[in-house]
């Protein structure tokens, strides 16, 4: 339901406290209290069955059916064993948005515990139904409240008021959003919103990050996770957040004593932490490590914009602190800044500098003094070379710490830079502390936790250049006879009952990608042996293929099995047939309940300096299917260098994969050619992805192990096993979408976009006239920034679609071909849409380039987005042309567009109804501004 009636818990206009008490130690008092203390602005009712008249000046009703009128909101506080009734007496008096605070009992135990009938089920249960029968959203129980200063609106039990402010903090826990209130109030941090969500009964996490998403007000957005229920929605919501502002997150569960609700492990990884790593990056979060450092965040994020660059300058009354802090910089991936000649030459002309005079750091002395600091300031937060300013300070008689805070703050808007300042000790050290607090400056109690401040910072604009750079081209198409092919293997065998692959067919697939598999011959007994070492050039190496070691990922014990099935550097051909019999007894005697499928003959791949790689695809309980990579071979620990990556993967984040890797290291440190090598592998990752996009029912593969060498990548040993179709947590490309069409006598191919386009963009918009782009943007826009063509080419498929009509090389004129791009293709053409979460709108943008006008293009365009947008459930397609653009308003008129003027804007607004409603909401959403 994403964002359904969430306004109401965010500015609702009139709310009930349910079990306000006049007792001030009670919940419902507490929280009554604080929405009066805030100033809520409107109606505020109390509800309690004691019949109080008022309860803290506020009237009050003993029943819900009494209320003058229907409120917004529900703030529910009364005993949680009976919050289903109330649901259902909300239900019935149409109230839409219940916030349940009340906790203090378990929900997975049966209601006869708190006096309700046997067999009514469990109180999670209970109160499930309810809320579904009652047509509202519930977001609780069990949780702090919900806080947005800017509206009055304090619907919490802190203890603490809590101050506006431009970060949002989204958790779990109602304890450690307690503490993130006191830790503001005591540092004069405040919050856009604050949303502890508890046991999270009906309103998830992701919800309220795709409504925080539509709000301008949310600069930064810091999120305390616990578990992951709908892994694509919160990708969806979290990577459409990160695109627009700083997103930091802390994930408690790291370890499996730590999880309140225990997830499967995931076959093949070591450390289960390492997917939530990989989702957060590829989400363009930056992870925190622990509750401390969520702090320093909060502090940073409120006070400080992230800077352009990564380079630190530090200016410290004593060289030691500044040393500790360099090594804190250093190992987190920052830059220690080189001052500029004419920074250094001021440096040294005023005595500032005395350990090293000109250099980073600069080292004031211990006989430094307020004015010292300012006028070192004045040099180096002036220095091109410079991002960022860190202050450390030691208090001494010359520079006592708050003379020196007040110092900085009276010439704060003298410098060039935002100061991050360290104010070190504990007496002094409060003053100084509070001073800066109060003039907005952040500040921290030592050097180390200064600089991992403004590493968040460093690594939140990486993260960023990531997501804006553009990949470069895919190296192969998938066709649906390759799928097919694929389809066929895995469907024979799950009607054969099985739940992997044998050796060969997994070979199959692998070969059906383009992956290069060892040359083998299948044998079945021991004269098919003695003749495949004819066409195979020894010496040999037999494999046992049964079906225990047909699964991947089988380490441990299991993995001294799968070499007690291998016998290798075999000579002779009576040697293999030899091998075979020892290897059938082996099995025979070992596991007898194994079936033995065949027998696997290869050539030995030696003498040829190769790596040993480890490769595959394997399946998360939350998160889905994951590319693994890593060194590999048969006799070394491959968990301890694996690395995961979540698909889809183009061949940047491939690359991103392997460095993370030591076999990455390897392979740029011994490969004759390692940007080749990388390419390799890059090449294979990505169609391994591609392989888990096109294949839902591939549960697990392992390929190794998996040769690199001077002559490419060979797939040695494999297994492939099958399960229930998987769903990603990254919606992948949509494939299936593509078609080829006739168009002026020539073919056009319509697909959907993808990052590896955004050349192709750059060069259609050369091929625009002023009058186009004007109809597109509403505005001249000469020239595309990196970023635009990242968010116009990389886009979220499960919220945005994008058809781009391109002419391939061969219908290109020789000379249009030579200057197409990498790729030999063409872009005439793009539509677009943008849905809301709620999928009840979305907005259509179109443009054709000039020299393909009246080819009909841009009607084939619009259909292909229509029955796109009908076939996913959107209600409705909406969009803005100008009154000059005739023949758009022609196309769309054409196609059942409903133009309304709007007067005031001076456009055109178009409508076209796509779906019917489903429900009353939806009609509301439809027919309304968002609720």
């Amino acid at each position: 339901m994403a964002t359904q009636f969430l306004r109401r818990f965010f500015a609702p206009r009139s709310l009930v406290v349910i079990g306000a008490s006049p007792k001030p130690e009670s919940t419902g008092g507490v929280v009554l209290q604080n929405l009066l203390l805030a100033g809520f602005p409107g109606p505020i009712w109390a509800v309690n069955p004691r019949g109080y008249k008022e309860v803290h000046g506020v009237a009050c009703f003993r029943r819900i059916a009494d209320l003058p009128e229907t409120p917004d909101l529900a703030i529910v506080c009364s005993p949680l064993h009976g919050v289903p009734e109330v649901l259902e007496k909300l239900g019935a008096r149409q109230v839409r948005a219940a916030l349940i605070v009340s906790g203090g009992a378990s929900l997975s135990e049966g209601v006869e515990a708190y006096g309700g009938a046997r067999g009514e089920g469990t109180l999670r249960a209970r109160l499930q139904k309810a809320t579904l029968q009652s047509g509202m959203r519930v977001l609780g129980p069990e949780c702090l409240g919900v806080a947005v200063p800017s509206m009055r609106l304090n619907a919490t039990y802190a203890s603490q008021p809590i101050r506006d402010g431009s970060v949002a903090y989204l958790g779990q826990s109602g304890m450690l959003g307690n503490a993130m209130i006191d830790w503001a109030a005591g540092r004069e941090v405040g919050f856009s919103h604050l949303v502890t969500l508890g046991d999270s009964l009906d309103v998830q996490l992701p919800d309220v990050i795709d409504y925080l998403n539509q709000s301008g007000r949310c600069r930064a957005l810091l999120l305390h996770l616990e578990a992951f229920r709908n892994a694509r929605h919160f990708m969806t919501a979290l990577r459409e957040s990160s695109r627009n502002r700083l997103v930091l997150a802390i994930k408690s569960g790291r370890t499996a004593e730590a999880t309140l609700s225990p997830v499967a492990p995931t076959a093949g990884i070591d450390r289960r932490d390492a997917i939530v790593d990989a989702a957060l990056a590829r989400a363009g979060v930056v992870r925190v490590d622990d509750s401390d450092e969520l702090f320093d965040a909060l502090e940073t994020l409120s006070r400080f914009r992230p800077p352009k660059g990564d380079r630190l300058a530090i200016v410290s009354n004593g060289v030691g602190p500044a040393l500790l802090a360099i090594d804190k910089l250093i190992d987190g991936g920052g830059l220690l800044a080189e001052l500029s000649e004419a920074s250094a030459q001021a440096l040294i002309t005023q005595k500032l500098d005395v350990s090293r005079p000109g250099r980073n750091p600069v080292d004031l002395g211990g006989s430094a003094t307020p004015e010292d600091y300012l006028s070192a300031l004045e040099i180096v937060t002036r220095d091109p070379d410079v991002d960022a300013v860190l202050v450390l300070h030691a208090p001494t008689r010359l520079a006592p710490s708050l003379a020196t805070a007040n110092a900085l703050v009276e010439a704060r808007q003298r410098f060039r830079h935002r100061l991050l300042v360290s104010w070190m000790g504990l007496k002094e050290a409060l003053d100084a502390r509070a001073a800066c607090n109060r003039a907005g400056i952040p500040s921290y109690v030592s050097p180390e936790k200064a600089v991992r401040a403004f590493l968040h910072l460093v690594r939140y604009r990486q993260v960023q250049n990531l997501l804006q750079e553009t990949p470069p081209s895919l190296p192969f198409d998938s066709s649906a006879e390759m799928r097919q092919r694929c389809h066929a293997l895995i469907n024979d065998a799950l009607a054969r009952q099985r739940d992997r692959l044998t050796h060969q067919e997994a070979g199959d697939v692998l070969g059906a990608y383009g992956i290069e598999c060892a040359p083998s011959e299948y044998v079945f007994d021991l004269e098919q042996a003695e003749r495949a070492t004819e066409r195979l050039q020894g010496p040999w190496a037999v494999k046992v293929v049964h079906r225990d070691n047909c699964e991947p990922f089988r380490y441990g014990g299991e993995s001294r099995r799968q070499a007690a099935s291998l016998i290798q550097d075999l000579e002779q051909p009576g040697s293999v047939v030899d091998a075979v019999v020892r290897l059938e007894a082996r099995v025979s005697e070992a596991l007898p309940d194994s079936p033995i499928y065949s027998y696997c003959l290869q050539t030995m791949q030696r003498g040829k300096g190769s790596l040993q790689l480890c490769a595959g695809i394997t399946r998360d309980a939350e998160f889905g299917p994951v590319i693994v990579f890593g060194t590999g071979g048969y006799k070394i620990d491959v968990m301890a260098d694996r690395q995961t990556a979540l698909p889809p993967l183009n061949m940047r984040l491939a690359e991103e994969l392997i460095d993370r890797t030591r076999a990455g290291r390897l392979i740029r440190e011994h490969s004759d050619d390692p940007r080749e090598a990388i390419a390799w592998v890059s090449r294979l990752l990505v169609k391994l992805s591609q392989m888990a996009s096109d294949l839902p029912r591939l549960k697990g593969l392992e390929i190794n192990p998996l040769l690199l060498n001077h002559e490419g990548l060979l797939a040695v040993d494999f297994a492939l096993d099958l399960g229930a179709a998987s769903i990603q947590a990254i919606m992948p490309y949509p494939e299936q979408l593509r078609e080829t069409v006739m168009l002026a006598g020539m073919d056009v191919e319509i697909r959907p976009i993808r990052g590896e386009d955004a050349p192709l963009i750059t060069r259609f918009h050369t091929f625009l006239s002023e009058q186009s782009i004007r109809y597109r943007y509403f505005h001249h826009k000469a020239v595309l920034s990196t970023r635009d063509l990242a968010q116009l080419s990389q886009i979220n498929y499960d919220r945005q679609m994008a058809f781009i009509a391109v002419r391939r090389r061969e219908e290109l004129a020789d000379a249009e071909a030579s200057d197409s791009g990498p790729t030999g293709e063409e872009m005439l053409g793009v539509v677009r849409v943008w849905n809301d979460p709620d999928n009840i709108r979305t907005e259509f943008s179109i443009i054709i380039r000039d020299d393909f006008h009246g080819i009909g293009l841009g009607r084939r365009l619009m259909r292909k987005m229509i029955d796109y947008s009908r076939q996913v459930g959107t209600l409705a397609m909406v969009g803005t042309v100008m009154n000059d653009n005739l023949p758009m308003r022609h196309l769309l008129a054409s196609l059942g567009f409903e133009l309304r003027t709007n007067i005031e804007e001076g456009v055109l607004e178009a409508t076209l109804r796509l779906n019917d409603p489903q429900s009353d909401w939806q009609r509301h959403r439809l027919e309304a501004a968002l609720d």
